[in-house]
Protein backbone atom coordinates (compact mmCIF):
# COMPACT_ATOMS: atom_id res chain seq x y z
CA UNK A 1 0.00 0.00 0.00
CA UNK A 2 1.10 3.65 -1.01
CA UNK A 3 2.01 5.56 1.71
CA UNK A 4 -0.60 8.41 2.74
CA UNK A 5 0.24 12.06 1.65
CA UNK A 6 -1.16 15.01 3.64
CA UNK A 7 -1.21 18.45 2.29
CA UNK A 8 0.03 20.79 5.38
CA UNK A 9 -2.34 23.89 6.02
CA UNK A 10 -0.97 27.06 5.97
CA UNK A 11 -2.62 29.55 7.15
CA UNK A 12 -2.38 33.66 6.86
CA UNK A 13 -3.36 35.65 9.40
CA UNK A 14 -2.67 39.98 9.62
CA UNK A 15 -4.53 43.24 10.04
CA UNK A 16 -6.81 44.74 7.04
CA UNK A 17 -4.76 46.22 3.87
CA UNK A 18 -1.49 44.84 4.79
CA UNK A 19 -1.85 43.10 1.77
CA UNK A 20 -3.46 39.01 2.10
CA UNK A 21 -5.42 38.85 -0.57
CA UNK A 22 -2.72 40.08 -2.96
CA UNK A 23 0.28 37.46 -2.08
CA UNK A 24 -2.66 35.19 -1.91
CA UNK A 25 -3.72 35.32 -5.55
CA UNK A 26 0.05 36.17 -6.60
CA UNK A 27 0.66 32.91 -4.82
CA UNK A 28 -2.10 31.01 -6.34
CA UNK A 29 -1.81 32.12 -9.74
CA UNK A 30 -3.32 30.13 -12.14
CA UNK A 31 -4.19 27.20 -9.49
CA UNK A 32 -6.33 28.89 -7.77
CA UNK A 33 -9.06 26.83 -6.44
CA UNK A 34 -12.49 27.30 -8.56
CA UNK A 35 -14.30 24.79 -10.01
CA UNK A 36 -15.61 25.06 -13.70
CA UNK A 37 -18.50 23.47 -14.40
CA UNK A 38 -19.91 23.77 -10.81
CA UNK A 39 -23.33 25.50 -11.43
CA UNK A 40 -24.36 26.82 -7.90
CA UNK A 41 -21.26 27.92 -6.59
CA UNK A 42 -19.32 31.00 -6.59
CA UNK A 43 -16.01 29.28 -4.46
CA UNK A 44 -14.93 32.66 -2.65
CA UNK A 45 -11.22 32.38 -3.19
CA UNK A 46 -10.19 31.22 0.44
CA UNK A 47 -8.60 28.79 -0.30
CA UNK A 48 -6.01 27.66 -2.89
CA UNK A 49 -3.18 24.57 -3.90
CA UNK A 50 -0.11 25.63 -4.02
CA UNK A 51 2.97 23.95 -5.45
CA UNK A 52 6.68 25.37 -4.28
CA UNK A 53 9.43 23.35 -5.09
CA UNK A 54 8.69 19.77 -4.74
CA UNK A 55 5.89 20.52 -1.99
CA UNK A 56 2.32 20.72 -1.98
CA UNK A 57 0.47 22.59 0.70
CA UNK A 58 -3.09 24.11 1.04
CA UNK A 59 -3.04 27.89 1.67
CA UNK A 60 -6.19 29.15 3.55
CA UNK A 61 -7.17 33.11 3.64
CA UNK A 62 -8.44 33.25 7.62
CA UNK A 63 -10.59 36.08 6.29
CA UNK A 64 -11.00 39.55 5.87
CA UNK A 65 -11.82 42.25 8.84
CA UNK A 66 -13.60 45.33 7.38
CA UNK A 67 -12.14 48.35 9.81
CA UNK A 68 -14.81 49.67 11.72
CA UNK A 69 -12.90 50.45 14.70
CA UNK A 70 -9.68 49.92 16.28
CA UNK A 71 -11.37 47.32 19.54
CA UNK A 72 -13.25 45.72 16.89
CA UNK A 73 -9.90 44.82 14.22
CA UNK A 74 -8.01 43.43 17.37
CA UNK A 75 -11.00 40.90 18.28
CA UNK A 76 -11.50 39.74 14.58
CA UNK A 77 -7.65 39.11 14.38
CA UNK A 78 -7.55 37.01 17.61
CA UNK A 79 -10.52 35.20 16.24
CA UNK A 80 -8.40 35.02 12.70
CA UNK A 81 -5.66 33.81 14.61
CA UNK A 82 -7.16 31.04 16.81
CA UNK A 83 -8.56 29.81 13.90
CA UNK A 84 -5.49 29.76 12.00
CA UNK A 85 -3.86 27.84 15.66
CA UNK A 86 -6.56 25.96 15.26
CA UNK A 87 -6.16 24.46 11.63
CA UNK A 88 -3.02 25.24 10.17
CA UNK A 89 0.37 23.65 10.24
CA UNK A 90 2.03 27.07 9.72
CA UNK A 91 1.25 30.27 9.79
CA UNK A 92 2.07 32.97 8.00
CA UNK A 93 1.83 36.38 9.95
CA UNK A 94 1.68 39.46 7.43
CA UNK A 95 2.32 43.02 8.55
CA UNK A 96 3.11 46.31 6.87
CA UNK A 97 6.33 48.22 6.69
CA UNK A 98 4.79 51.36 5.55
CA UNK A 99 2.34 51.32 8.88
CA UNK A 100 4.98 49.84 10.89
CA UNK A 101 4.43 48.00 13.94
CA UNK A 102 1.21 48.54 15.47
CA UNK A 103 0.02 47.65 19.01
CA UNK A 104 -2.73 44.85 17.31
CA UNK A 105 0.28 43.52 15.72
CA UNK A 106 2.05 42.79 19.11
CA UNK A 107 -0.93 41.09 20.65
CA UNK A 108 -1.48 38.64 17.77
CA UNK A 109 2.01 37.96 17.97
CA UNK A 110 2.03 36.92 21.46
CA UNK A 111 -1.17 34.95 20.56
CA UNK A 112 0.62 33.31 18.02
CA UNK A 113 3.55 32.74 19.89
CA UNK A 114 2.08 30.97 22.87
CA UNK A 115 0.43 28.41 20.52
CA UNK A 116 3.91 26.78 20.04
CA UNK A 117 2.77 26.47 15.93
CA UNK A 118 5.88 27.08 13.32
CA UNK A 119 5.06 31.45 12.31
CA UNK A 120 6.37 32.89 9.39
CA UNK A 121 6.76 36.67 9.47
CA UNK A 122 6.16 38.44 6.25
CA UNK A 123 6.63 42.06 6.15
CA UNK A 124 4.94 43.17 3.02
CA UNK A 125 5.41 46.42 0.82
CA UNK A 126 8.84 46.43 0.41
CA UNK A 127 9.46 47.44 -2.46
CA UNK A 128 12.49 48.66 -2.54
CA UNK A 129 14.97 46.05 -0.07
CA UNK A 130 18.08 48.90 0.19
CA UNK A 131 15.19 51.46 1.02
CA UNK A 132 13.04 49.93 3.36
CA UNK A 133 15.83 47.24 5.13
CA UNK A 134 16.10 49.08 8.82
CA UNK A 135 12.03 49.25 8.94
CA UNK A 136 12.05 45.38 8.20
CA UNK A 137 14.61 44.74 11.22
CA UNK A 138 12.36 47.01 13.63
CA UNK A 139 9.86 43.69 13.12
CA UNK A 140 11.96 41.32 15.48
CA UNK A 141 10.53 43.53 18.31
CA UNK A 142 7.44 40.97 17.93
CA UNK A 143 9.37 38.15 19.43
CA UNK A 144 8.26 35.72 16.86
CA UNK A 145 11.90 35.27 14.55
CA UNK A 146 13.18 36.62 11.51
CA UNK A 147 10.94 39.16 9.70
CA UNK A 148 11.13 38.11 5.80
CA UNK A 149 11.21 41.24 3.47
CA UNK A 150 8.54 40.68 0.09
CA UNK A 151 6.58 42.66 -1.85
CA UNK A 152 3.18 41.11 -3.05
CA UNK A 153 2.66 43.41 -5.68
CA UNK A 154 5.54 43.06 -7.07
CA UNK A 155 6.65 39.84 -6.15
CA UNK A 156 9.61 40.14 -4.60
CA UNK A 157 11.28 38.42 -1.94
CA UNK A 158 8.81 35.11 -2.42
CA UNK A 159 11.15 32.48 -2.99
CA UNK A 160 13.28 32.75 0.58
CA UNK A 161 9.69 33.22 2.51
CA UNK A 162 8.45 30.22 0.78
CA UNK A 163 11.75 28.11 1.73
CA UNK A 164 10.85 29.12 5.33
CA UNK A 165 7.74 28.02 4.89
CA UNK A 166 8.10 24.19 3.67
CA UNK A 167 10.94 24.24 6.33
CA UNK A 168 8.49 23.77 8.44
CA UNK A 169 6.40 21.09 7.43
CA UNK A 170 7.06 18.00 8.86
CA UNK A 171 8.53 15.06 6.11
CA UNK A 172 7.40 12.27 8.66
CA UNK A 173 3.64 13.55 8.95
CA UNK A 174 4.15 14.56 5.15
CA UNK A 175 3.78 10.68 4.63
CA UNK A 176 2.64 8.56 7.20
CA UNK A 177 3.59 5.99 8.05
CA UNK A 178 1.28 3.07 6.35
CA UNK A 179 -1.74 3.87 8.02
CA UNK A 180 -4.79 1.68 6.85
CA UNK A 181 -7.53 2.78 8.92
CA UNK A 182 -10.12 4.86 7.24
CA UNK A 183 -10.32 8.21 8.11
CA UNK A 184 -13.83 9.81 7.75
CA UNK A 185 -14.62 13.55 8.09
CA UNK A 186 -17.76 14.60 9.18
CA UNK A 187 -18.62 18.06 8.10
CA UNK A 188 -21.64 20.28 7.21
CA UNK A 189 -23.25 23.41 8.51
CA UNK A 190 -24.14 24.06 12.00
CA UNK A 191 -26.68 22.42 14.10
CA UNK A 192 -27.22 19.92 11.47
CA UNK A 193 -26.40 16.88 13.86
CA UNK A 194 -22.89 16.04 13.18
CA UNK A 195 -21.79 15.12 16.86
CA UNK A 196 -25.15 13.19 17.39
CA UNK A 197 -24.63 11.08 14.10
CA UNK A 198 -20.61 10.88 15.45
CA UNK A 199 -22.10 9.64 19.21
CA UNK A 200 -24.57 7.19 17.76
CA UNK A 201 -21.94 5.64 15.63
CA UNK A 202 -19.33 5.53 18.10
CA UNK A 203 -22.06 4.05 20.71
CA UNK A 204 -20.03 1.21 22.82
CA UNK A 205 -17.26 1.25 20.26
CA UNK A 206 -15.67 4.30 21.91
CA UNK A 207 -11.69 3.44 22.19
CA UNK A 208 -10.38 6.77 22.76
CA UNK A 209 -11.51 10.44 21.69
CA UNK A 210 -8.17 12.27 21.90
CA UNK A 211 -6.35 14.43 19.81
CA UNK A 212 -4.18 12.43 18.12
CA UNK A 213 -0.34 13.17 18.14
CA UNK A 214 0.31 15.12 15.59
CA UNK A 215 -3.28 16.83 15.12
CA UNK A 216 -3.50 19.92 17.17
CA UNK A 217 -6.17 20.74 14.97
CA UNK A 218 -9.59 22.21 16.57
CA UNK A 219 -11.30 18.96 15.06
CA UNK A 220 -11.84 15.95 17.50
CA UNK A 221 -10.32 12.72 16.15
CA UNK A 222 -12.35 9.45 17.70
CA UNK A 223 -10.87 6.26 17.04
CA UNK A 224 -13.40 3.60 16.73
CA UNK A 225 -13.36 -0.38 16.06
CA UNK A 226 -16.71 -1.69 13.91
CA UNK A 227 -16.63 -5.19 13.15
CA UNK A 228 -12.73 -5.76 13.60
CA UNK A 229 -12.30 -2.64 11.43
CA UNK A 230 -10.43 0.51 12.28
CA UNK A 231 -11.93 4.22 11.92
CA UNK A 232 -11.15 7.72 12.64
CA UNK A 233 -13.71 10.01 12.61
CA UNK A 234 -12.68 13.55 12.18
CA UNK A 235 -15.29 15.61 13.81
CA UNK A 236 -15.80 19.42 12.62
CA UNK A 237 -18.36 20.20 14.90
CA UNK A 238 -17.74 23.14 17.73
CA UNK A 239 -18.36 25.55 15.67
CA UNK A 240 -20.84 27.26 17.73
CA UNK A 241 -18.65 30.16 18.00
CA UNK A 242 -20.26 33.50 18.98
CA UNK A 243 -20.43 35.81 15.87
CA UNK A 244 -22.22 39.02 15.19
CA UNK A 245 -21.68 38.14 11.11
CA UNK A 246 -23.32 35.71 9.12
CA UNK A 247 -20.50 35.62 6.90
CA UNK A 248 -17.72 35.66 9.61
CA UNK A 249 -19.18 32.35 10.74
CA UNK A 250 -19.18 30.89 7.17
CA UNK A 251 -15.93 32.04 6.40
CA UNK A 252 -14.53 29.93 9.47
CA UNK A 253 -17.04 26.98 8.79
CA UNK A 254 -14.97 26.88 5.74
CA UNK A 255 -11.50 27.02 6.63
CA UNK A 256 -12.36 24.56 9.28
CA UNK A 257 -14.06 22.17 6.74
CA UNK A 258 -11.08 22.56 4.36
CA UNK A 259 -9.15 21.48 7.37
CA UNK A 260 -10.66 18.53 7.75
CA UNK A 261 -11.45 17.13 4.52
CA UNK A 262 -7.47 17.73 3.57
CA UNK A 263 -6.77 14.64 6.17
CA UNK A 264 -10.05 12.47 5.13
CA UNK A 265 -10.32 9.55 2.88
CA UNK A 266 -14.13 10.15 3.31
CA UNK A 267 -16.47 13.00 3.23
CA UNK A 268 -20.14 12.34 5.14
CA UNK A 269 -22.02 15.31 4.34
CA UNK A 270 -24.56 15.75 6.63
CA UNK A 271 -28.05 18.25 5.33
CA UNK A 272 -30.85 18.73 7.74
CA UNK A 273 -33.80 16.60 5.85
CA UNK A 274 -36.47 19.53 7.25
CA UNK A 275 -34.34 22.44 5.44
CA UNK A 276 -33.49 20.51 2.17
CA UNK A 277 -30.52 21.20 0.83
CA UNK A 278 -29.01 24.58 0.55
CA UNK A 279 -26.14 26.79 -1.11
CA UNK A 280 -24.48 26.42 2.04
CA UNK A 281 -24.40 22.86 1.68
CA UNK A 282 -23.30 23.34 -1.98
CA UNK A 283 -20.09 24.95 -1.05
CA UNK A 284 -18.89 22.11 1.23
CA UNK A 285 -19.69 19.49 -1.05
CA UNK A 286 -17.71 21.02 -3.08
CA UNK A 287 -14.52 21.53 -1.24
CA UNK A 288 -14.69 17.63 -1.15
CA UNK A 289 -15.18 17.31 -4.34
CA UNK A 290 -12.07 19.87 -5.41
CA UNK A 291 -10.00 17.34 -3.04
CA UNK A 292 -10.91 14.20 -4.42
CA UNK A 293 -12.50 12.69 -1.65
CA UNK A 294 -15.14 9.79 -1.70
CA UNK A 295 -18.52 11.24 -0.45
CA UNK A 296 -21.59 10.21 1.47
CA UNK A 297 -24.72 12.79 1.53
CA UNK A 298 -26.45 11.89 4.84
CA UNK A 299 -30.06 13.12 4.86
CA UNK A 300 -30.40 13.53 8.88
CA UNK A 301 -33.25 14.22 10.48
CA UNK A 302 -35.27 11.82 8.24
CA UNK A 303 -38.04 10.97 10.55
CA UNK A 304 -39.10 14.66 11.29
CA UNK A 305 -40.08 14.74 7.43
CA UNK A 306 -43.57 14.05 6.55
CA UNK A 307 -43.27 11.09 3.77
CA UNK A 308 -45.54 9.52 1.29
CA UNK A 309 -43.94 6.71 -1.23
CA UNK A 310 -42.77 9.51 -3.55
CA UNK A 311 -40.75 11.80 -0.88
CA UNK A 312 -37.09 9.59 -1.50
CA UNK A 313 -37.10 10.24 -4.81
CA UNK A 314 -38.53 13.55 -4.90
CA UNK A 315 -35.98 14.58 -2.20
CA UNK A 316 -33.02 12.72 -4.40
CA UNK A 317 -33.55 14.41 -7.71
CA UNK A 318 -33.59 17.84 -5.69
CA UNK A 319 -30.41 16.23 -3.95
CA UNK A 320 -28.85 15.39 -7.10
CA UNK A 321 -29.78 18.84 -9.16
CA UNK A 322 -28.11 21.43 -6.39
CA UNK A 323 -25.04 18.96 -6.38
CA UNK A 324 -24.86 17.94 -9.64
CA UNK A 325 -20.98 17.87 -10.20
CA UNK A 326 -20.91 15.22 -7.57
CA UNK A 327 -23.29 12.79 -9.19
CA UNK A 328 -21.16 9.80 -7.79
CA UNK A 329 -22.40 10.74 -4.24
CA UNK A 330 -23.91 7.93 -2.16
CA UNK A 331 -26.98 9.58 -0.42
CA UNK A 332 -28.53 8.11 2.91
CA UNK A 333 -31.47 9.04 4.50
CA UNK A 334 -30.82 8.71 8.20
CA UNK A 335 -32.16 9.88 12.20
CA UNK A 336 -29.20 10.04 14.44
CA UNK A 337 -32.49 10.79 17.06
CA UNK A 338 -33.86 7.50 16.49
CA UNK A 339 -30.81 5.67 14.57
CA UNK A 340 -32.72 4.97 11.50
CA UNK A 341 -30.53 3.19 8.73
CA UNK A 342 -27.70 4.86 10.90
CA UNK A 343 -26.16 0.66 11.07
CA UNK A 344 -25.96 1.43 6.76
CA UNK A 345 -23.64 4.32 7.18
CA UNK A 346 -20.79 1.68 8.35
CA UNK A 347 -21.27 -0.71 5.08
CA UNK A 348 -21.56 2.20 3.15
CA UNK A 349 -17.85 3.59 4.22
CA UNK A 350 -16.69 0.40 3.09
CA UNK A 351 -18.15 0.46 0.14
CA UNK A 352 -17.43 3.82 -0.94
CA UNK A 353 -13.28 3.26 0.74
CA UNK A 354 -12.99 0.48 -1.44
CA UNK A 355 -13.93 2.41 -4.59
CA UNK A 356 -11.59 5.17 -3.75
CA UNK A 357 -8.86 2.88 -3.87
CA UNK A 358 -10.08 0.50 -6.79
CA UNK A 359 -7.75 0.21 -9.87
CA UNK A 360 -8.51 -0.85 -13.04
CA UNK A 361 -5.55 -2.93 -14.88
CA UNK A 362 -4.41 -0.83 -18.44
CA UNK A 363 -5.49 -3.21 -20.86
CA UNK A 364 -9.70 -3.18 -19.54
CA UNK A 365 -9.20 0.10 -19.47
CA UNK A 366 -8.65 0.59 -23.18
CA UNK A 367 -10.67 -2.17 -24.50
CA UNK A 368 -13.48 0.06 -22.61
CA UNK A 369 -12.09 3.11 -24.50
CA UNK A 370 -12.09 1.53 -27.54
CA UNK A 371 -15.13 0.28 -27.70
CA UNK A 372 -16.53 3.90 -26.35
CA UNK A 373 -14.77 5.91 -29.23
CA UNK A 374 -16.58 3.53 -31.97
CA UNK A 375 -19.81 4.04 -30.41
CA UNK A 376 -19.42 7.78 -30.37
CA UNK A 377 -16.87 9.53 -32.38
CA UNK A 378 -14.17 12.05 -31.31
CA UNK A 379 -15.27 15.55 -31.83
CA UNK A 380 -13.28 17.72 -34.31
CA UNK A 381 -12.67 21.16 -34.83
CA UNK A 382 -11.67 22.74 -38.06
CA UNK A 383 -11.15 19.90 -39.48
CA UNK A 384 -8.82 17.90 -37.33
CA UNK A 385 -10.17 15.13 -35.21
CA UNK A 386 -9.65 14.37 -31.72
CA UNK A 387 -7.65 10.60 -31.74
CA UNK A 388 -7.30 8.91 -28.51
CA UNK A 389 -4.20 6.54 -27.99
CA UNK A 390 -3.78 5.14 -24.97
CA UNK A 391 -5.52 5.16 -21.24
CA UNK A 392 -3.68 3.98 -17.89
CA UNK A 393 -4.68 4.54 -14.05
CA UNK A 394 -1.92 6.27 -12.39
CA UNK A 395 -3.42 6.53 -8.74
CA UNK A 396 -6.01 6.09 -6.01
CA UNK A 397 -7.91 8.35 -3.91
CA UNK A 398 -9.07 9.19 -5.98
CA UNK A 399 -8.56 6.95 -9.11
CA UNK A 400 -6.92 9.35 -11.28
CA UNK A 401 -6.50 8.29 -15.53
CA UNK A 402 -3.98 9.51 -18.11
CA UNK A 403 -5.20 9.29 -21.30
CA UNK A 404 -3.03 10.42 -24.56
CA UNK A 405 -4.28 12.29 -27.15
CA UNK A 406 -3.05 13.95 -30.37
CA UNK A 407 -4.31 17.28 -29.32
CA UNK A 408 -5.62 18.51 -25.91
CA UNK A 409 -7.52 21.52 -27.18
CA UNK A 410 -9.66 19.06 -28.57
CA UNK A 411 -10.74 17.00 -25.78
CA UNK A 412 -13.62 18.91 -24.53
CA UNK A 413 -14.81 18.16 -21.06
CA UNK A 414 -18.16 16.50 -22.33
CA UNK A 415 -16.11 13.77 -24.15
CA UNK A 416 -14.40 13.43 -21.23
CA UNK A 417 -17.64 13.12 -19.16
CA UNK A 418 -18.67 10.45 -21.67
CA UNK A 419 -15.31 8.49 -20.57
CA UNK A 420 -15.88 8.67 -17.20
CA UNK A 421 -19.19 7.24 -17.55
CA UNK A 422 -18.31 4.16 -19.59
CA UNK A 423 -16.21 3.13 -16.82
CA UNK A 424 -18.39 3.54 -14.22
CA UNK A 425 -20.76 1.81 -16.04
CA UNK A 426 -18.66 -0.90 -15.87
CA UNK A 427 -17.07 -0.68 -12.64
CA UNK A 428 -19.82 1.05 -10.45
CA UNK A 429 -16.97 3.39 -8.57
CA UNK A 430 -19.90 4.00 -6.56
CA UNK A 431 -19.31 7.04 -4.15
CA UNK A 432 -15.86 8.65 -5.75
CA UNK A 433 -14.74 11.36 -8.01
CA UNK A 434 -12.60 10.61 -10.95
CA UNK A 435 -9.70 12.67 -11.64
CA UNK A 436 -8.37 12.93 -15.47
CA UNK A 437 -5.06 13.91 -17.04
CA UNK A 438 -4.97 14.52 -20.72
CA UNK A 439 -1.57 14.31 -22.28
CA UNK A 440 -0.64 15.15 -25.94
CA UNK A 441 1.41 12.82 -27.82
CA UNK A 442 2.58 13.37 -31.82
CA UNK A 443 1.10 11.04 -33.94
CA UNK A 444 3.20 8.33 -35.44
CA UNK A 445 5.13 8.10 -32.20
Amino acid sequence: MSRRKTRPIVAVVGRPNVGKSTLFNALAGANISIVKDTPGITRDRIYADITWLDRNFTLIDTGGIEPESRDIILSQMREQAQTAIDTADVILFMVDVRQGLVDADSKVADMLRRSQKPVVLAVNKVDDFNKYMADVYEFYNLGIGEPFPISSVNKLGFGELLDEVISHFDREAAEEEEDERVKVAIVGKPNVGKSSIINKLIGENRVIVSDIAGTTRDAIDTEVTHNGKEYVFIDTAGLRRKSRVKEDLEHYMIVRTVAAVERADIVILVIDATEGVTEQDAKIAGIAHDRGKATIIAVNKWDAVEKDNKTVNEYTKKIRQTLSFMAYAEILFISAETGQRLNRLYDTIDIVSENHSMRVATGVLNEIMAEAVAMQQPPTDKGKRLRLYYITQAAVKPPTFVIFVNDKELMHFSYTRYLENQIRETFGFRGTPFKFIIRERKEGR
